[in-house]
């Protein structure tokens, strides 16, 4: 404004033809317009920043997609509680799952995990900060996550000092062994429970440290909080007896063990309690036996304590041996005649595996059907983990080497989780802190050592100062002193090894360079395999462009809009959550697994042929079936390679005896699907409804119609007509195919 007054004032016309008052009157109405100008473009950036503002929330609430299949659950069950309150969801029937029977939602999960998503998004309401539930469940994990970062931090200092904390905290923040369930849309039990774990063992190191009831009180809390999050709680309630135990045995227990464990076991168990889906577990179930014996060893140690202060010698040898012998044998028999009755339940399948590796496939095909459940490779030990796997035991051995009560812990709890994370794939979530962990100490130590010797060694005395030194005989008593601390460090100086500074600096380039690695390779497995949800596939083209595969939303939009809202659906269990939260619809198992027989029933309806499968298809009232098929576009997860599970899991009951894995397999015990093939195999429901019309499809130039990318092979039976289903939907890549069963007429097929 001012420069285009000076401009006006400056021309001859604005001198020539106006007076003064005309000229202030016209400054005014400059002034004016140029306020008015203003203001109108502060309006445009505004709603242009506004704009933005809401096109980027757009864009979050469209690229933010939840991941995997049990997410889904979680989130319908979340978006319930917040709609309809803590009580409705407590006493939920859900009509839509495991049709006919039903479940009982409040009383068969852990509920730590929608409690959590609820009280932020009504904190954020109360401070008027409008979001939609779905957005809080998808960035829940990722904000738990760096929750853990700063408890890491914590624990390992305790363990150790801050510089270990901070290498171990900056190692947790990117390993990929728990990234995989902390990204965005990753809303599963472990986004939250590795962060209430590490907050319980962080408790107890100081509860064990100080002897309080105010620290056990809080490491009970975090129990709770875990116990209500994730089943894999049994693993810290056996895991911290297991550290009171061998402080037991190394002579090591005192009065602070026993008020910290008292305190924590106590309090601990009566709010585990607490969760429904818990109940009388914790003082009825094999897996939390040893956290009570271990408890009762506790108060027998206390009052062995106080009995032996009180009696002589003698006397008190006598009634040790007494005491041990009746209580030895009190303490088995009860317990023997407890689990013959059944007041103590056995050891579950899942328990039983991590013991026994073989016992789920041998004996519960649906336990070992999870690809969760499978024994670790060697070649995912390095990808999650990397780095850590060198730097793991040299942790160790720093904390063998000055044993104390915390770091008798930390070694328990990484020797036992990495034989479990041995044992069992989805366990790698509770190797991966303690990896962080014992990495980050045995790294911060040796940097500490060697950085050390970088330092310039001090400077001897040259010959001239010494002589003038022993010629004068009135030195103080402290430039003596000081000349005898320098002689010390030029000897220790001296006395060390060869080319220390060479060394030295040669060890640190190389610990900075394979620091340097690990972050790339965190950084990379992140973005390639933990980051695109799995509902949502890409793949790369010959040009390297990126194609996306959105076959399954597609497919449950579908589901969604075409069908009626009482239609049952049956699926093979894996995709029973997405069906039910996506397309709304009734399903006839999911996910849950928890009844081996309803979910033998589906198996044995894909592994019959077509009229034994319609008989079962009537008995549970399916209307519609969808199958996953990825023979067209190379996707490896789909139905035709999970059917040898759905074939055991069906064969496995007494209605399925007729069902034998045998055949569906070739004379010479190949499972194949082109000519060779078993014939039970290429008549069956599951491959008529993989291959209907797939046998006129090119799928690769140069290769015959019918060409399964996957198998990589001709399938071999084409012709065929399906008489009790028809086609209702196919996806645009034939990933997600739909058929809808027919009402057959009373003379049969």
């Amino acid at each position: 404004m001012t420069q285009t007054v000076v401009n006006y004032r400056s021309s001859n016309w604005w001198s020539r033809q106006l007076s003064p008052e005309k000229q202030e009157k016209l400054l005014k109405i400059l002034k004016s317009n140029e306020q008015k100008r203003r203001k109108h473009l502060n309006i445009k950036k505004t709603h242009l920043l506004t704009a933005f503002s809401c096109r980027l929330f757009s864009v979050l609430r469209y690229e933010s997609v939840i991941h995997e299949f049990d997410p889904y659950f979680n989130f319908r069950t979340t978006k319930f509680l917040t709609e309809e309150g803590f009580y409705q969801f407590h006493n939920w029937f859900d009509d839509r799952a495991w049709y006919p029977l039903g479940r009982i939602i409040g009383g068969t999960i852990y509920p730590g995990l929608m409690v959590t998503s609820a009280t932020f998004f009504h904190i954020l309401q109360f401070l008027n900060i409008t979001i939609d539930i779905r957005n809080v469940c998808v960035f829940l994990a990722p904000l738990f996550s760096s929750f853990t970062t700063i408890v890491t931090y914590l624990l390992t200092m305790e363990l150790r000092d801050s510089s270990s904390g901070l290498v171990a905290a900056a190692m947790i923040s990117i390993v990929p062994g728990y990234i995989s369930r902390s990204v965005a849309g990753s809303y599963d039990n472990e986004g939250i429970a590795i962060f209430c774990m590490l907050l319980t063992y962080y408790f107890w190191i100081k509860a064990v440290k100080t002897g309080t009831m105010f620290w056990s009180a809080l490491c009970a809390l975090a129990y709770f909080y875990m116990v209500s999050s994730w089943g894999g709680y049994v693993f810290l309630i056996n895991l911290i007896p297991l550290h009171v135990l061998t402080l037991m045995v190394t002579g090591r227990f005192s009065h602070r063990i026993y008020v910290a464990y008292s305190t924590v076991y106590s309090l601990g168990t009566l709010l585990s309690m607490q969760i429904p889906f818990v109940g009388f577990q914790p003082v009825q179930s094999s897996e939390h036996m040893a956290a009570f014996g271990v408890f009762g060893l506790c108060q027998l140690y206390a009052f062995n304590e106080y009995i032996k202060s009180k009696l002589s010698k003698e006397s008190y040898d006598i009634l040790f041996k007494s005491l041990v012998l009746v209580i030895a044998s009190v303490g088995f028999s009860a317990g023997a005649i407890l689990t013959f009755i059944g007041k103590i339940s056995p050891w579950t399948g899942r328990f039983y595996s991590l013991l026994d590796p073989s016992y789920a496939k041998n004996n519960i095909p649906i336990i070992a059907s999870v690809s969760e459940h499978q024994p670790t490779s060697w070649s995912s030990f390095y990808f999650d983990l990397q780095l850590l796997l060198f730097l793991f035991p040299v942790g160790l051995y720093l904390c063998f080497k000055q044993l104390s009560d915390a770091n008798i812990f930390i070694v328990l709890y990484g020797l036992t989780s990495i034989y479990f994370a041995g044992v069992m794939v989805r366990l790698m979530l509770v190797l991966a802190p303690v990896m962080c962990i014992l990495s980050g100490i045995g790294i911060s130590a040796m940097l500490s050592r060697y950085c050390k010797q970088l330092d310039p060694a001090p400077v001897a005395p040259s010959a001239s100062t010494s002589t003038s030194h022993n010629s004068n005989q009135h030195h103080s008593h402290s430039n003596a002193s000081h000349q005898t601390s320098l002689e010390k460090k030029l000897k220790r100086y001296e006395s060390n090894f060869v080319m220390k500074n060479e060394i030295a600096t040669f060890f640190v380039i190389v610990s900075s360079f394979l620091l340097c690695s690990y972050a790339y390779h965190c950084i990379w497995v992140t973005s390639e395999a933990y980051s695109a949800p799995s509902i949502v596939l890409s793949a790369r083209s010959h040009d390297g462009s990126r194609i996306i595969f959105d076959d399954f939303r597609e497919a449950y939009y579908w589901l969604r809009q075409n069908t009626p809202e009482d239609a049952k659906v049956m699926s093979w269990w894996d995709y029973g959550y997405q069906i039910t939260a996506m397309a709304n619809r009734t399903i006839i198992v999911d996910n849950n697994t928890w009844n081996n027989t309803h979910i033998s029933r589906v198996g044995q309806a894909m592994a019959s042929s077509e009229d034994k499968a319609y008989e079962i298809m009537r008995e549970l009232d399916v209307d519609y079936v969808l199958v996953i098929f990825g023979g067209l576009t190379g996707y490896s997860s789909d139905d035709i390679n999970k059917f040898l599970w759905m074939v055991r899991i069906g064969g496995s009951t007494d209605r399925g005896r007729h069902i034998k894995e045998t055949d569906y397999y070739t004379s010479s015990g190949e499972f194949r699907i082109d000519r060779e093939g078993s014939p039970t195999l290429l008549n069956c429901l599951m491959y008529k409804m993989c291959y209907y019309r797939f046998g006129s499809v090119y799928t690769e130039s140069g290769k015959p119609p019918g060409w399964d990318r996957v198998r990589g092979a001709e399938i071999g039976n084409k012709d065929f007509d399906l008489q009790v289903l028809e086609e209702a939907y196919t996806t645009e890549h034939w990933l997600v195919r739909i058929y809808k069963v027919k009402h057959l007429p009373n003379r049969g097929i």
